[in-house]
């Protein structure tokens, strides 16, 4: 069965259906990741995205157990060179993943000069239809956007006495946070963006998470006087959106990359120690440096690429943010003293509170 891929720029990519059928629209991104296709399948980060995968071969080892970021994937659909059909121990080839987690998907095109495109005229809207278009693009486009269902953001709550109990703001989170936290010895609660500063002040925690998450943080200012309440409290991190959202917290700006980072391959280099650690990421906003000057905030880390900031912290609050995922391991561990660092900082706080 034909697929059809459709550019706002006015390009169409033909190639083979995979995963499910039907039409969805959604923003063009692509990630250079050479492995952890389900993991990226499954991060809410892309949400509302067709997701573009660079390297030419996907699904050689199929569908591994334990591996997904979230109940439901991510992404709106993928776009691949070519689907390899190897079952992986669960017996689930790639293509049956798609299937039953209604992500349709498109095989036989060429990524790499979809990726070229992306890269020049980037940000790009799109469409992933059964079937050639046979009208305007935008009201296609808007019409299968806003058909597209929110996301549910559950409520979790630890068990009681826990300690150190941390709060997860979700908004978007990935399963592999909730799980490195809880690998660092931490009792995990998550609570969606609509919590209140008194709801969560109830659940006594130890130190504030915010999460990953999809979107342009500059639409979600409701969310900040809730941080800037938080971090007066607690401990608090962010990661990816959070790191972005404590920056406008804060009184800093953020703006859209060009293309976005995406991928398993991004050197960060930490400006305390000079050490550069290979990082994943998935956003296209970043905090803008000039902002920064009447703020509390410092940098800590930057893109050594394109120099863009990738960690922050407060001068003065046990407060702090990284761009990248620190629970991801393509270094494969050296982004972990994140966790280490929090933890440390909630004990301290339990210690006096004692």
């Amino acid at each position: 069965m034909e697929k059809y891929l459709y550019l706002e720029d006015g390009t169409c990519w033909r190639g083979t259906a995979c995963g499910a059928p039907g039409a969805v629209a959604g923003e063009l991104v692509f990630n250079t990741s050479m492995v952890g296709y389900q993991e990226a399948l499954t991060d809410p980060s892309y949400t509302g995205q067709l997701l573009t995968f660079t390297f030419p071969i996907i699904g050689t080892y199929g569908v591994l157990p334990d591996r997904n970021q979230s109940t439901a994937s991510g992404c709106q659909a993928v776009i691949l060179h070519t689907l390899e059909a190897t079952p992986g121990p669960t017996g689930v080839t790639l293509d049956a993943f798609l299937q039953a987690r209604n992500v349709p998907g498109i095989v036989g095109v060429d990524t790499r000069a979809l990726t070229q495109r992306i890269r020049a005229h980037s940000p790009l809207k799109a469409l992933l239809l059964d079937a050639p278009l046979t009208a305007a693009f935008a009201p296609v486009y808007a019409r299968l956007t806003a058909a597209a269902k929110e996301p549910v953001r559950p409520l979790r709550l630890a068990q009681p006495g826990g300690h150190p109990h941390v709060v997860v703001v979700d908004f978007g989170a990935k399963a592999g946070i909730i799980a490195q936290l809880e690998a660092h010895g931490c009792a995990v609660s998550v609570v969606p963006p609509t919590t209140s500063l008194a709801q969560i002040t109830a659940l006594r925690p130890d130190g504030i998470l915010l999460s990953n998450g999809p979107g342009d943080p500059a639409a979600m200012p409701t969310v900040l006087p809730l941080i800037r309440a938080l971090q007066q409290r607690y401990p608090l991190v962010g990661i990816c959106l959070g790191h972005q959202l404590l920056a406008l917290a804060n009184g800093a700006r953020t703006a859209p990359l060009q293309f976005g980072h995406r991928g398993l391959n991004h050197p960060v280099t930490l400006l305390a120690s000079g050490q550069t650690i290979m990082t994943s990421q998935n956003h296209g906003y970043t905090v803008v440096p000039a902002s920064l000057a009447q703020t509390p905030l410092v940098v800590t880390a930057v893109e050594a690429n394109d120099h863009t900031i990738e960690g922050l912290a407060h001068k003065t609050r046990p407060v702090f943010s990284v761009q990248y995922h620190p629970e991801a391991a393509p270094g494969p561990a050296e982004a972990r003293p994140f966790f280490d660092q929090f933890v440390q900082l909630m004990e301290v706080r339990v210690t006096r509170h004692a």
